[in-house]
């Protein structure tokens, strides 16, 4: 069957199931505002039959067993039908799910993901720390072994969603004596499980979608250990590869909503309609730039620099366009209300984008290091054990 003819052959599947989209629908960024999981939930267990949110699975995990243009046939038919807020799912869908195929065991795989793409359980990421900043790989969460299990104690931080998620994907050190790199071991964490504690952190728009995370002595049985003892870094960088290409996009930008805004312009504002204009450029060149970047993944080749360089257009175009926004909005955006609008929103969220999801800065190093070939930052610690450098 061609791509085609999988797009037509979706449509008419999911008209039985879905509303067609509007274009005048409001359009939710990343989840800015957004706290509703019921119709998420309703969404995805509709879908989970087919297996359409996840076409490039295999299908004796619940997916379609598609991969390059007929995915993105798939996922064609899907931009047609309305959608709720998917981002308290995406973690999981799109980053986690994955990274369970490439490193988790059989019995894993039946384990959790079913949950993930029916969608009655979130995932949560727990890479990041408060003392790590941007090096990954200065993470100190102990892990200790305990019989059958492992003994975790330590924080994160910046964790999207845990304040709700059912699981996590955690990486904790479990040798010290190690080189950074290799001292590291990932597992699949309860949020249920005595000792985690999750403390919302409120950002300036009012969401508390970030948390922090605290694990004193939790216990984790070494059946949810996610590829071997030592693997926790080659497990990140999968799941890091999966991140930059679900955030290289237009991070949840849409068409409708570019072109919503050009009306709400004055029409002899010919500044704002330039300023328009370059916008609307931009955020076709991503378009077109995460079309190459999924039929190259979707054809089986690995994640690439590309999608930082995506990454870094993305951020910029989102704040550029809500700053425009606000702009033709004028004295209306500032009027306090219980739920800003779709623009105030993504206004007050966008600097966020900087740093989640893999800071500017290291988008930066990476396409510096594998695009233009730039001698790497001076890493004194990278063969050191970890112990002699904290």
């Amino acid at each position: 069957m061609s791509a085609e003819e999988i797009r037509m052959r979706t449509e008419a599947e999911l008209e039985r199931i879905l509303p067609r989209r509007r274009p005048d629908a409001a359009v939710t960024i990343l989840g800015a505002g957004n706290d509703d999981l019921g119709p998420g939930r309703a969404y995805l267990a509709k879908l989970a039959p087919g297996g359409y949110m996840v076409p490039t699975w295999p299908v004796e995990h619940g997916g379609m067993g598609l991969a390059g243009e007929e995915a993105a046939a798939v996922r064609q038919a899907l931009s047609g039908f309305e959608a709720p807020d998917l981002y308290p799912w995406m973690v999981g869908i799109d980053l986690i799910g994955p990274t369970i195929l490439a490193h988790g065991d059989e019995e894993q795989k039946r384990r959790w993901l079913p949950g993930i793409r029916t969608g009655e359980e979130i995932w949560c990421q727990m890479f990041s720390e408060p003392d790590a900043g941007s090096d990954l790989a200065g993470l100190k969460s102990r892990a200790t072994r305990d019989g059958e299990g492992w003994r975790v104690s330590g924080a994160k931080v910046w964790t999207s969603r845990a304040h709700y998620s059912r699981w996590g994907l955690l990486l904790a050190r479990h040798d010290f004596s190690l080189p950074k790199h290799r001292g590291i071991t990932a597992f699949g964490l309860d949020m249920s499980s005595p000792g985690v504690t999750v403390r919302p952190l409120v950002q300036m728009n009012r969401d508390a979608h970030f948390n922090e995370v605290f694990m004193d002595d939790v216990w984790i049985p070494d059946s949810d250990r996610i590829g071997g003892v030592g693997e926790g870094w080659r497990v990140a960088l999968t799941c890091l590869g999966f991140e930059r290409g679900a955030l290289g996009g237009g991070l949840g930008v849409t068409a409708d909503q570019v072109d919503r805004l050009a009306k709400m312009l004055p029409p002899g504002d010919a500044v704002a309609r330039d300023r328009w204009a370059a916008r609307y450029a931009d955020f076709q060149a991503i378009r077109y730039t995460e079309l190459r970047t999924k039929a190259a993944a979707e054809a089986g080749r690995e994640a690439g620099p590309e999608g930082s360089g995506s990454k870094l257009r993305g951020t910029a175009m989102v704040k550029r366009l809500a700053e425009l926004a606000v702009a033709a909005e004028g004295a209306a955006a500032t009027v306090e209300a219980d739920q800003p609008d779709e623009w105030v929103s993504m206004f007050l969220m966008s600097p966020s984008l900087s740093i989640r999801g893999g800071t500017d800065e290291i988008q930066r190093n990476i396409l510096g290091e594998r695009v233009l070939g730039l001698p790497p930052e001076p890493r004194v610690d990278k063969d050191k054990p970890f112990s002699e450098t904290v």
